[in-house]
């Protein structure tokens, strides 16, 4: 809210993100969900920011952009191999995922105590949706072909990123 003549104004989401400065793990945070909400322009953005504060391109692709797709991928994989459906909130989500077989659970991710990382995948169980089983298996195909290009290239870093962040979210 804003103040103008006395009174209280809304404020947009768009105002408040270009006011409040973001932490390096925010802005992760916020491509991830930009990323999963196929918000194309919120992402391009929130990589060329990551970039500006000194990311590396790489430590961009390996921390943010491949966790978020490999959970996508996963979730809807969970939820198209045993029915489960969209959840509302992410524990709706955990919940079914702990009702499953030890056997269809096992590939994955863990935290370093062993148990799965169900959070991460929860969340991405509600933006499954608006993704199909092959645009997500393309993206991981994408990140791969983007991690190669940034480590043996000399292309420009931005230039990649915004290659796999297009080629996730463009509508098929």
């Amino acid at each position: 809210m804003t103040r103008s003549s006395g009174r209280i104004a809304p404020c947009s989401v768009e105002l408040v993100r270009e006011l409040v400065p973001l932490s390096r793990a925010g802005v992760i945070f916020e491509l991830s969900n930009a990323l999963s909400a196929r918000d194309l322009e919120l992402a391009l953005t929130l990589v060329r920011r990551l970039l500006e504060q000194g990311e590396s391109a790489v430590g961009i692709l390996l921390a943010a952009i491949v966790p978020t797709i490999r959970n996508l991928l996963l979730a809807k994989d969970l939820m198209e191999q045993h029915g489960i459906r969209r959840p509302h909130s992410p524990f709706q989500f955990i919940a079914a995922m702990n009702r499953l077989p030890a056997k269809a659970t096992e590939h994955l991710p863990r935290k370093k105590d062993g148990s799965i990382n169900a959070y991460g995948l929860a969340i991405a169980a509600q933006h499954a949706n608006q993704f199909d089983s092959n645009e997500l298996i393309e993206a991981m195909r994408a990140c791969l072909d983007a991690n190669v290009k940034l480590v043996t290239t000399q292309l420009d870093h931005e230039l990649i990123l915004t290659e796999v962040v297009v080629k996730l979210l463009r509508e098929t």
